[in-house]
């Protein structure tokens, strides 16, 4: 009897127990259940979303910037850097050693050329220019009498050869004495404009020191140095352009002067010089000067504007514009891709020598957006640059 009340309590208990387990587990499945449902119901959702996304982003159509390639006359050339000088250029300085005595121009003056700029101070020299003008004036007459008394027979031959040789000494000293007077006026060599004054008046100044520079501005002068394989290419007479940083955007023009007669042993370059014609004297000597130089015949290549071009390791492509079916049949603008051999460049185009043809159409800016065979809008509100010659934008 013991024994059989304490089974009949447990038997009691697992029975009671288990319907509250059973409970449980359907619950926890419940749960796992709501929850599976909710995360396949958020991927649902955003897979449909990333789906309307995409095919949105398909449908828009990316606008772009195009024009035209073009045929036209192409100048190939040579670029060189150079340095301009005057076409007659001098540090004016005295031969002799003096005191300032006077100062006829002020600095920057045009002055022609023979135009006395300077005075040195003549101390004695006019006293001695007088003092051999008398000496030789009575060699002179002493002479002349001496050839009267020889015709008398009166004197020797060597009496008169003795006087001839006097009188020539003494127009010599004479000639000296007043190369050395003219020798105390400088003068322009030369017209062009004069410099900064670099001597005060009443200052001493020796022989070879510099008063003041002359410059002949116009026309100009340029050296530049190509390399001695373009030899054949430029002659004597040939267009040159020149560039300087202080007028940017501004060209000069003009012709080759001359060629050296030999080659720079050292560094294999040739010197060339040209001429450019400056009326407003906008270029100083000194200056330095980008040049280009006209090499050969113009030709007629096709060009475009450098930023329609995509340059990669592989090749550089454009997109040309074609009309094509689209999918409900009508026509739409494609950009499709061309790979291109680009020439030589100038200003804000490059030549195409292989690849495109005259007339196309093709990309110039919203390339970044673009596919093969990708559908596009078009706007030109806005035109790329396509000048033959580049200028600073911020000008």
């Amino acid at each position: 009897m013991s024994n059989t009340f304490p089974d009949t309590l447990l038997r009691t208990a697992e029975t009671e127990a288990r319907p509250r387990s059973w409970l449980r587990m359907s619950l926890m499945l419940i749960m796992v259940g709501l929850l599976a449902a909710f995360l396949i119901g958020f991927h649902a959702v955003k897979a449909a979303m990333l789906q309307k996304i995409t095919e949105k982003i398909q449908n828009e159509q990316p606008t772009v910037a195009t024009m035209k390639a073009v045929l036209q006359p192409w100048q190939a050339s040579l670029p060189a850097v150079g340095s301009l000088r005057a076409f007659n250029g001098a540090d004016i300085a005295p031969e002799i050693g003096g005191v300032i005595d006077a100062v006829n121009f002020v600095s920057g003056q045009t002055v022609q050329a023979g135009s006395i700029l300077v005075h040195l101070r003549l101390n004695d020299d006019s006293a001695k220019l007088a003092e051999l003008q008398a000496t030789a004036e009575l060699d002179a007459i002493t002479l002349q009498r001496d050839q009267r008394q020889l015709a008398a027979k009166g004197v020797a031959r060597s009496v008169v050869d003795t006087d001839i040789a006097n009188l020539k000494v003494a127009r010599a000293q004479l000639a000296a004495q007043q190369a050395v007077i003219n020798e105390k006026t400088i003068r322009a060599p030369f017209a062009g404009r004069l410099g900064v004054r670099q001597i005060d008046l009443g200052q001493y100044v020796a022989a070879g020191t510099t008063l003041v520079t002359l410059q002949a501005l116009d026309p100009m002068l340029v050296d530049f140095y190509l390399p001695q394989q373009a030899l054949d290419e430029i002659k004597p007479g040939g267009k040159v352009t020149v560039t300087v940083d202080a007028y940017p955007g501004k060209e000069f023009t003009g012709i080759i002067a001359a060629v050296n007669s030999k080659v720079d042993s050292s560094s294999r370059m040739l010197q060339v010089r040209a001429t450019i014609a400056n009326p407003n004297a906008a270029l100083l000597p000194g200056m330095f000067a980008n040049v280009s130089v006209d090499a050969g015949k113009p030709q007629m290549l096709v060009t475009i504007p450098q930023t329609a071009v995509a340059y990669h390791p592989y090749g550089s492509l454009v997109y040309v514009i074609e009309d094509k079916a689209g999918a409900n049949g009508r026509a739409q603008k494609k950009a499709f891709q061309h790979f291109v051999t680009t020439g030589a460049a100038r200003g804000d185009q490059v030549s195409i020598l292989k690849g495109l043809q005259s007339d196309e159409q093709v990309v110039t800016a919203g390339q970044m957006k673009l596919h093969d065979g990708a559908a596009i809008k078009i706007d030109n509100s806005v035109s790329m640059p396509d000048a033959a010659t580049a200028a600073p934008r911020d000008q």
